[in-house]
């Protein structure tokens, strides 16, 4: 029967301490993610301090597959930063650059203009009916560095749903059979 035979034997195998243990990794596995997901978003300031690069639209600078790292901080959002933003009805965060600042007179908040560099126009098609600015509580963060191509895994998982359940399965079958 060969590999699956093996497997199976395998499985049948195990006993009840051994499948506890591995159920306990497995879990302090998933909690030191959460953990450490958690801790960058207090060392960041961000939301969400790790984004994947989902479109085109800011190539050259940023190709589609692209990770970004995000921070915010309290300072002024200045126009050539690039922005991480969420709009109201969308659930997808945009990574584009600012293009204008408007800073408000009656209460000195300021307000941001944005386009992707491989757009002609700006995003204000992009954002909510009527809405011309992004206000700071948009602002999921602002770039400070990236890795090239790192994202195109969690992109093939959202795009291809059958590969992110075979490749669960085949982690979850090797925590199983695992012996240690």
């Amino acid at each position: 029967m060969g590999w699956i035979g093996e497997t199976v034997d395998s499985v049948k195998s195990l006993q009840i301490r051994q499948v506890l243990t591995q159920a306990v990794t497995l879990g302090m596995i998933v909690t030191s993610a959460l953990i450490i997901w958690k801790a960058l978003m207090c060392v960041t300031g961000s939301e969400s301090p790790v984004v994947v690069v989902l479109s085109g639209s800011m190539e050259p600078g940023f190709k589609r597959g692209d990770i970004l790292f995000l921070r915010m901080s309290k300072e002024p959002i200045r126009a050539g930063e690039i922005v991480v933003f969420n709009v109201d009805g969308r659930e997808i965060p945009i990574v584009h650059r600012v293009i204008k600042v408007h800073e408000r007179e009656d209460n000195g908040e300021v307000d941001v203009l944005t386009k992707g560099d491989n757009n002609y126009g700006d995003d204000r098609l992009l954002y909510a009916h009527g809405q011309l600015w992004l206000q700071r509580h948009h602002i999921m963060g602002r770039a400070v560095g990236f890795l090239p191509y790192v994202g195109w895994v969690t992109i093939i998982m959202t795009e291809k749903p059958i590969i992110k359940y075979i490749l669960i399965g085949a982690l979850g079958l090797l925590v199983i059979t695992s012996k240690d």
